[in-house]
């Protein structure tokens, strides 16, 4: 019965500190990809709040531009800069700019402009394919500010 007890410390022995070595390649294994998904929710939803604010800023510029010619003008600035605050560049044609009723009537009593903008937000750490990421999602984000019934109309 001794020599039974000798036995079982020895094994016990043997594998000493490997459960620290275990432990420590399945936290790094699971750790990885959970700091990477992270970081693309991260990256998702700053882009998204970025368009949506992006968005807003742009619709109010343009109504609140004295004439329909500094209007878009106004509208892109804005909407670039409230991109810009998020880290994110905003290409001239990830936005458009629609009046309802009328396209021509704008800046007239009772019209309302509607901001669209649609962008691709790039993965993080994703190898690019010949200057493009390959792997992207699209966010995209609208606003519509009304021209009051009682202003004047802009030129």
């Amino acid at each position: 019965m001794s020599r039974s007890w000798r036995r079982w410390p020895s094994r016990r022995r043997d594998e000493a500190g490997s459960a620290l070595i275990e432990l420590t390649w399945l936290g790094l294994l699971l750790l990885i990809p959970l700091v990477y998904v992270v970081i693309t929710m991260i990256t998702v939803q700053r882009s998204a709040y970025g368009a949506t604010e992006a968005a807003r800023a742009a619709g109010r510029a343009y109504i609140l531009a004295p004439d329909q010619a500094s209007a878009a003008a106004r509208a892109h600035e804005a909407a670039r800069i409230a991109m810009q605050d998020q880290g994110i560049q905003l290409d001239s044609d990830d936005m458009r700019i629609v009046c309802h009723p009328d396209p021509d009537s704008c800046l007239q009593p009772g019209s309302s402009v509607e901001v669209v903008l649609a962008l691709d937000v790039d993965l993080p750490l994703m190898p690019s394919v010949s200057g493009e990421s390959s792997a992207s999602i699209a966010v995209d984000a609208s606003h519509v500010e009304l021209y009051g019934i009682y202003r004047e109309a802009a030129r």
